[in-house]
């Protein structure tokens, strides 16, 4: 892999912004950001990527590579909790294994924003369509990860909370966020748009640095609650994400030669969310234990996904053009 490319995402300032946070819990530091400002700047930053996301896809059409994107994506959200389902039954429950299936197919929101100036800094950008695709991919992996659990578990769970967690995947704020600003931006006009550019764009990165701050403080709070799980969370956790992602970078090959777009889709299949799918999976499956779908998407792979998965994705698209 280029070493250079490696080492620029190590000095990336949204990432050691990341790790700061870290090394503040470590430290035992009173550092935090407040829950309501934590709040709004999580908003903000969906709000912006739909809505430049939406400007982007206003200028292309419809065509056969969108609607291959589309269903590649489908596929991979289901696919990806599938069969990480029956290797996390080898070690956990029905309702653990089904929860984070269901994370790991799903998508980190997050993830995909630093994805996105990862790719600014090397003077690259994804399509528009790719954001309706990352807003698309949330909700199947849930979807399976509820049925995997409904069909291995002898106590299946009610149908109610059932439908209540599916509806919930499907209406959850960030996917629908994310959705809204995307239609409001594809809608907009050019000139309508150039007057929020300031705060959409300008403001982009530095947001984006306070975010990963408060994502490090955090990660670094639930760290500690794995280490009594044993290794197993932790392999999972780095090994599995990389994998997904080296594969469905080189499979993405075959829907689009775009390198923003075979990155971006890298990165959303070795994402897990740790936002819709707690929300989702407390409501249909209570039994399930947040010590271990928590702390390991957010403490463990998302770390892991932006300081080596990033320039492994980009470098091994790279290499597949």
């Amino acid at each position: 892999m280029n070493l250079q490319l490696l080492t620029e995402n190590l000095t990336n300032p949204a990432l050691l912004f990341f790790l700061l946070g870290i090394v503040a819990v470590y430290l035992k530091s009173d550092l935090e950001i407040p829950a309501n400002s934590s709040k709004f700047i999580s908003i903000y930053l969906l709000f912006a990527i739909g809505f430049k996301g939406g400007q982007e896809l206003s200028h292309e059409d419809f065509n056969l590579e969108i609607g291959l994107s589309m269903l590649f994506a489908i596929g991979t959200a289901l696919a990806v909790p599938i069969y990480t389902f029956f290797i996390l039954r080898r070690k956990f429950s029905i309702d653990d294994s089904g929860a984070l299936a269901a994370a790991y197919g799903s998508v980190s929101a997050v993830t995909f924003v630093t994805a996105v100036s990862y790719l600014e800094m090397h003077h690259l950008a994804p399509d528009g369509h790719m954001v309706a695709i990352m807003a698309l991919m949330e909700s199947p992996a849930i979807i399976a990860g509820l049925l995997l659990i409904s069909i291995f578990n002898k106590q299946k769970n009610e149908p109610s909370a059932a439908r209540k967690a599916i509806h919930h995947s499907l209406t959850n704020s960030s996917v629908l966020l994310i959705l809204g600003s995307l239609v409001i931006g594809y809608l907009a006009s050019a000139e309508q748009a150039q007057g929020i550019k300031p705060f959409t764009n300008d403001l982009f990165k530095g947001f984006l640095a306070i975010f990963l701050l408060d994502m490090g403080i955090v990660s670094g709070k639930k760290l500690g609650s794995l280490f009594k799980q044993g290794w197993f969370p932790f392999v999972f956790g780095v090994l599995i994400p990389l994998v997904n992602g080296v594969i469905v970078a080189v499979l993405s090959g075959f829907v689009t030669h775009e390198i923003a777009n075979r990155f971006i889709f890298a990165v959303l299949a070795a994402s897990a969310s740790y936002i819709a799918v707690p929300a989702a999976v407390k409501i249909a499956v209570p039994k399930a234990n947040p010590g271990l779908y928590l702390p390991m998407a957010l403490g463990v792979t998302f770390p892991i996904n932006i300081t080596i998965g990033l320039p492994l994705y980009l470098w091994v698209v790279q290499s597949t053009v």
